[in-house]
């Protein structure tokens, strides 16, 4: 294992990257004043000043290095990889070739508390963002509120105006800066891709390939300074609500019933037309499984000779730590999809490097375990 520091003179700004060669190649990340992506999709961070500065980053890297250091020496130490498992259709909702939307008749439509009225047709425009609650969250840049056509869509049209998105995509409110930019060069790269082709992970990617530097910024910088809100009510059920896929997620069938949950997790928006309506103030439920938040809580704080404790690397309170993405709080589906992305290895990039270690030997019953119990949590 190698690493490499590299400095740039002459300008008053201090350019650390840390690589970790060999089977890792993580990319540690400094606090952040500007930033870019480079030709190889490597997020660098250029941070102002020395000093204090400077000692901080050596032991932001050290310490990161001791951590790569347990989890490879972990990883060798164990036994073979969980066997593979067919991605859960109920992790990756894909809309049915026959789904059909209502037609827009022009009328204003509204959600709780707000006075704000918005048609269907605004409601659906990838490049416009519906903000229902403007006091909710500080103006948004022109990339968040819409986009730049005809290529680069509208962050908050799928993320929501405030960040808090919903169970088919990711939550950024609170994200690190640094973060949210290395994964948009991981889609533009091609590093990070889906289990199961022809769903809305596509948007992303066309949208990294033509978006630029500045308004990666612009957005990331927006995204990162909103804060979280908890929105999911976990419940341990033998049965749940039956569904249907609408627009890449499950919501309640028309047809009232229930069946056996078995080792799924259930996520249904509270209100499905606030939901569609894209209101960042929607709520959701998640069925899990009876005993799955106390098993995932101990393979979180424990690993459960599995694998290593979740707070090394994402805090103790699973908040994030530095660079490193919080997960508490976040929909249950989403975190069931990046957990067996990254053990499938169709999620790369920086990160990858220490995820995949540490959760290839995870059964699908684990990653529904440690998926409801973060989901539990407030973000």
């Amino acid at each position: 294992m190698t690493a490499k520091k590299s400095v740039r003179k002459g300008s008053g700004d201090n350019r650390v990257t840390m690589g970790v060669a060999g089977c890792f190649g993580y990319v540690l990340f400094a606090k952040s004043s500007r930033h870019s992506v480079d030709s190889r999709g490597t997020y660098e961070i250029m941070t102002l000043g020395a000093g204090r500065g400077a000692c901080r980053r050596r032991a932001n890297m050290h310490r990161n290095l001791v951590l790569l250091s347990l989890v490879l020496s972990w990883t060798l130490a164990t036994g073979a990889p969980s066997p593979g498992d067919a991605p859960p259709a109920w992790a990756y909702p894909v809309n049915p070739p026959n789904l059909t939307v209502p037609a827009d008749d022009g009328t204003p439509l509204h959600v709780p508390d707000s006075e704000a009225a918005f048609t269907l047709t605004q409601i659906r425009d990838l490049n416009f963002s519906p903000d229902w609650h403007p006091g909710d969250h500080r103006p948004m840049p022109e990339v968040v509120a819409r986009g730049r056509k005809p290529a680069v869509l509208a962050c908050g049209c799928c993320h929501r105006a405030d960040g808090s998105g919903g169970p088919e995509n990711a939550r950024l409110a609170g994200l690190p800066a640094a973060y949210i930019a290395q994964q948009m060069a991981d889609f533009k790269s091609g590093a990070r891709k889906t289990s199961v082709a022809g769903r809305n992970p596509g948007l992303m990617v066309d949208t990294a390939r033509a978006i630029t530097n500045e308004e990666i910024e612009a957005a990331a910088g927006y995204f990162s300074a909103l804060m979280p809100r908890s929105a999911i009510k976990i419940v341990e059920v033998a049965n749940a609500p039956k569904t249907r896929v609408v627009d890449w997620h499950l919501a309640v069938a028309l047809t009232a019933g229930t069946e056996p949950l078995d080792q799924r997790i259930i996520e249904v928006p509270v209100n499905i037309e606030q939901f569609e309506r894209r209101d960042g103030r929607s709520r959701w439920v998640a069925y899990v499984p009876p005993g799955s938040v106390q098993r995932g809580k101990k393979l979180v704080t424990s690993g459960g000779g599995k694998t290593v404790p979740c707070g090394i690397c994402h805090g103790p309170d699973l908040k994030g730590l530095g660079p490193i993405p919080g997960i508490a709080g976040r929909s249950p589906s989403y975190l069931m999809r990046q957990l067996y992305d990254f053990r499938a290895g169709v999620r790369g990039g920086s990160g990858s490097a220490l995820m995949k270690p540490a959760i290839e030997k995870l059964s699908m019953d684990d990653m529904i375990s440690l998926a409801a119990y973060a989901a539990s949590l407030n973000p």
